[in-house]
């Protein structure tokens, strides 16, 4: 019996220490890790993010690129690193796709990674080089099914978003065409410039302005209406009813970080993204915010795990 209550009584110390510590989290640097190329759309909002989180917890957040093998490099550096709330995982749909595409990886994201803040959602252009004879998805799809085989597309690498908009595209479409991956957007984005290869899936602030260029032309959107950026441009819903591919980005920890810390980075986010200015900032990138508690944001990774199940299996979609 006493050892028994010096269990019960040491746990409201470990509880009061525990907040202590959240309290005066953090004392050094933070660092975000991105397990993506320079330039996308998750290294784009890192960078927003930290400003503001260095001005509200007074210690530098620096972003860190860790790219490679479908992002499982950078996430598994996140999910191996102490749960202090020193080391932050910036995380997109490629995370909960690679739950079924990569089932070798050396983690997984519900067990060894702690949702923190879901940050926005944005969707994509659908472009061709010029050199494609087709102006809008019918005819892109007459092309394809005319020359199975014959045209590729390009995406920043296995699991991305962008490379599950091409395969789901490709199933719904009826088409064979073939995914030549990159190591990131801008690589895929050159290739595709340069004609070396003649489709991709891309963010739309970014092809918006390849297409005002006359670089590649502008076939389609791929939300379920068309983009207030390029409102000329009709969603691919248009032609194949029920089409939708996007990519959210969120912020993760490793599993064990405080409950503290997570709930302060989660209302410091939510805070961020409610400001007039970061929906402006978002507007322009082609963004929604997308605040969400911690709870919320638990659940909508379980249920994006599930749909990405569906749609990998459905367009029978392999990590190549």
């Amino acid at each position: 019996m006493p050892q028994r209550r010096h269990i019960l009584l040491a746990t409201p110390a470990l509880l009061l220490a525990g907040r202590t510590h959240a309290q005066s989290w953090p004392q050094r640097p933070v660092r975000i890790i991105v397990p993506f190329g320079l330039g996308g759309s998750a290294d784009v909002a890192a960078r927003l993010l930290a400003e503001p989180l260095q001005q509200a917890f007074g210690q530098p957040f620096v972003v860190e690129n860790r790219p490679g093998a479908g992002a499982t490099i950078g996430t598994d550096q996140v999910a191996k690193s102490p749960p202090d709330g020193q080391t932050l995982l910036l995380m997109s749909n490629t995370h909960t796709a690679n739950e079924t595409l990569l089932p070798n990886r050396p983690y997984q994201l519900m067990r060894d990674l702690a949702p923190v803040a879901a940050i926005n959602i944005a969707y994509h252009a659908l472009v061709v080089h010029p050199s494609i004879p087709a102006t809008n998805v019918a005819e892109l799809i007459a092309l394809l099914r005319a020359n199975p085989g014959k045209y590729d597309y390009a995406s920043s690498g296995p699991g991305t978003p962008y490379h599950i908009a091409g395969e789901v595209f490709r199933a719904m479409a009826d088409v064979q065409i073939q995914h030549i991956p990159f190591r990131g957007s801008n690589e895929a984005r050159t290739a595709v410039i340069s004609g070396q290869v003649p489709i991709m899936f891309d963010a739309i602030p970014t092809m918006r302005e390849q297409i005002a260029a006359g670089r590649v032309r502008g076939l389609a959107t791929t939300g379920p209406q068309r983009s207030v950026l390029l409102p000329d441009v009709p969603a691919v819903a248009e032609t194949l009813p029920g089409y939708e591919a996007s990519i959210w980005l969120g912020l993760m920890a490793p599993t064990g970080t405080p409950r503290a810390i997570v709930d302060r980075l989660n209302a410091e986010v939510n805070r961020m993204l409610e400001r007039p200015e970061t929906r402006e900032r978002q507007a322009a990138a082609g963004a929604q915010p997308l605040p969400m508690s911690v709870e919320d944001f638990d659940a909508f990774l379980r249920r994006d795990i599930e749909r990405q199940r569906e749609w990998i299996r459905m367009a029978r979609i392999t990590a190549t």
